[in-house]
Order: C-alpha cells, then structure tokens, then sequence
C-alpha cells in the first residue's frame, strides 16, 4: 500500500523529461516526484517493489519520525530495471539534477555502478556499525577499503521441502538436512519414482541456483579481482553444470519458461523442493491448503572443500547519493536500516524481510514458531544461515557473463563437451570485458 508521499512508475517519456528537468510536482498532485527536493528535511528514494522495498521504507520512516517528526521520505517506485537505467543515465551525465538521495542497488550489480562512477556515492561506515552485518554483505558494497552501502535485506536460501511427500517416500526433514547436491541429487530420483511427482523446477535460462552453487563455495565468476572472468578453471562452475545436467537428465527436474510457471510448480504440488531464496517464503506460503507439509532446510553443499551449507541469492543494500541532504540521508538510514532492532523485527513480521543485521536475531519476531513450516522458527533459522554465508567478490559484470554461461548450459545439455564449453565462454567473456 503506498503513502500519499510514494510516486508511481514512470512511463519512458516522463522518465526522459523528469530527468533532462530535475523534480516534478508533488505525487498528490497527480504528477511525479523524481529527484531530491533540496528541502532539509526531506529525501528522496528510488527503489522497486511496492510490497517489499516501498514498505520497507515506509516502515523505517515511521520509526525514524518518532524522533524526527519533521522528517519526509519521498519514495519512487519503479522496476529494477528502470532504476538502473534512469541512475544510469544521471551519473554518466555528471549532472546531479533529478537524482535522489538514496538508491537501491542489487548486491550483483554494486561494485559496476561503485567503479564506473567514483565520488557520486558517499561512504557510510560512519553512521552505523558495520561488524553487526553479515560480511558478505558488506563485502558486495565496499570499494577500495570504503563501506558505501547500508545492507538491506539478505538474499539467504533454503531448501523448500514437502515433507508430506518425503515420507511418502520413506524419508525425514533430516535426511535432507546439511547434506551435498550429490545426495540431493540421489534423493532426489528416489522421491521422484516413488511419489510421481518432479524433485524441482528451473528454467534453463536462469542460472541462479548455479550462482548459489558457488557462492557457498566461496566461488565467482571473475577471479578476486572482479574483472578477469574466471570460467575454464572454476571448479565450482564446473561442478555446478555437472550437477544441473544430472538434475535434468535423470528426469527429476521440471522445466519452467517465467515466473508465474515458476510459483504454479510448488503451488500446484508438481515438485517436491525448492531451492532458492528467502524471498519466496510468501508465494509459497501463498498456497493455505498446503500449511503444515512445508518446512526449510539448510540448502544443499559441494563436494568441494570449504563449501558450507548457507548460500545466497539476490538481495539489495541502500546508497547515498553525493548530493545535498546526504549527511540526513547518512543519518537516517544509520538510525533505521543500519541499528533499530525493532525495526527489523517490525519488518520480520510484515514483510517477512529478513536482514544481514546480527543483533536483530535476538528479537520475539525471530523467535515465532511458523505452523505454515511445521513449527520450525524460520526467521531464526534464516538468520543464522545469513552468517554463514561466504563472502565473494561479485564483480561488477556478473549479468553480462551469466549471459554467456545460459548459451554454454544449453550447448551442454545438447551434448557438447563441457570443457570445450567452458573454454568457449572464457574466450567469449575476455573479449567482451
């Protein structure tokens, strides 16, 4: 539900308009708001999804106007996509007009805007204290040894599971509990044969379970420097098509072509696990028929040494733009985002967001036995597993080689020879970067 204060999605024209021309008028008076206002008190935020990131904001404005009555949070909605292009054709412009004060960025896609446009951020390390996040996090917005974000939420995964189905199968929450893809793997075909029903659903296209295949390996797609790709050699990477070939050779993988295909699989009861995300907690908890034959475990290993059994997908941290008002903006997001324990536990409840803020794992929101998952505390589960996470160098060109690997997965899967493969990309990826 937006605020009378929240603008909504730009059309391509007035995104032209707004940012050759700076502000807009006011939201309520039926034209939107774009950029910073300039007033004192008052910031601007661009950010996309109304259920989650806008309410995200809204929440954190009312805690931070019960100290700060006068404060105002302007909040433009637009898809993801609409706010890298628009930040990106402000910064490269070099005029600040039409910018806001704070953005949301992706934590993928950080360390392009972080490199490609140095001084337009404002390091935050000053305003909260960095050692209560999961380093993982803080690793995805610091540049060269400056702090620049303020975690958002954690994209941890989990191990959806239908334990309704595994007992069909004669087997338990813990027989999938810490184990490898190996094993998922041979689970995986028993449950298969025996209940009917497919072990997991992807579409070939998205290449985010292998991202968290390597990411608990502690693995990237570019070596430590997050330039040079980092493919042929990537025994991670190498693993992980190795592992999502089997999925889909042995016949326990359902393929899906978008999202909605996606959330009708596990809604519909046409797969048994999903492996993914925090984030799809309420799609899948969407469906009440199933409450109680639904809980999480830790999601899948490699066997590779050093691989653990947390990993990530997705997530977002805040930026401060380096225009007027930043200092407030500093300041806000410190007071909220980056401290306010109740205000984690307020977005627990409501959102279900789950955050990279330790301390908050302390709080009665974490504590909440969920009947949708068979009494298990997810919020705290997911926490801790946020802890665990291995931190990575993300690069700033994750998108554009995973562009690269989806038409390497489909070669491979047509039966091409995955070295031959691999080394294809890595030629690729060099002369592309």
């Amino acid at each position: 539900m937006f605020n009378k204060k929240t603008a909504l999605t730009l059309g391509a024209s007035a995104l032209l308009v707004l940012t050759a021309c700076g502000n807009g008028d006011s939201a309520n008076e039926g034209e939107e708001s774009e950029g910073a206002s300039g007033e004192p008190n008052e910031l601007t935020v661009w950010t996309w999804d109304p259920n989650f990131n806008v309410r995200a904001l809204e929440i954190a404005e009312e805690h931070y106007k019960q100290d700060n009555p006068d404060f105002e949070l302007e909040i433009v909605e637009n898809s993801q996509d609409d706010v890298i292009q628009k930040l990106n054709t402000s910064l490269s412009s070099g005029v600040e007009t039409g910018l806001p004060n704070i953005v949301f960025i992706e934590d993928y896609r950080a360390q392009s805007f972080l490199s490609s446009y140095p001084g337009s951020f404002v390091p935050l390390e000053e305003y909260y204290n960095t050692d209560d996040f999961a380093d993982y996090k803080i690793k995805a917005g610091t540049y060269e040894d400056e702090v620049f974000n303020v975690p958002f939420d954690s994209g941890v995964t989990g191990l959806y599971v239908r334990t309704d189905l595994l007992e069909e199968a004669g087997y338990t929450l813990e027989d999938v509990t810490d184990i490898t893809w190996d094993e998922y793997v041979e689970i995986g075909k028993d449950v298969t044969e025996k209940t009917g029903v497919k072990w997991m659903t992807n579409d070939h296209n998205d290449l985010g379970i292998i991202r968290v295949m390597m990411q608990s390996s502690g693995v990237w797609l570019t070596e430590e420097d997050g330039e040079t790709p980092y493919i042929t050699d990537n025994e991670s990477l190498k693993l992980g098509f190795e592992t999502y070939k089997e999925l889909f050779e042995s016949g326990v993988m359902n393929v899906h072509n978008d999202w909605d295909q996606f959330l009708q699989a596990f809604n519909n009861g046409e797969v048994a696990t999903v492996p993914t995300g925090n984030w799809i907690t309420p799609s899948i908890t969407a469906e009440d028929s199933q409450s109680g034959d639904w809980a999480i475990a830790p999601i899948p290993r490699q066997t590779i040494e050093g691989s653990v059994n947390a990993s990530n997908l997705g997530g977002s941290s805040i930026y401060v733009l380096n225009i007027d008002n930043n200092e407030l903006a500093g300041e806000f997001l410190g007071a909220t985002f980056g401290s306010d324990v109740d205000f984690y536990q307020d977005l627990a409840t409501e959102i279900n967001a789950i955050g990279a803020y330790e301390p908050a794992a302390e709080g009665e929101a974490y504590q909440v036995e969920s009947e949708f998952f068979g009494g298990q505390m997810v919020n705290k589960n997911f926490a801790e597993w946020t802890q665990e996470i291995p931190e990575v160098e993300f690069g700033g060109s994750t998108y554009e080689i995973e562009d690269i690997l989806a038409v390497s997965l489909q070669d491979y899967l047509n039966g091409a020879d995955l070295d031959e493969v691999l080394e294809k990309a890595q030629q690729q990826a060099e002369s592309g970067m």
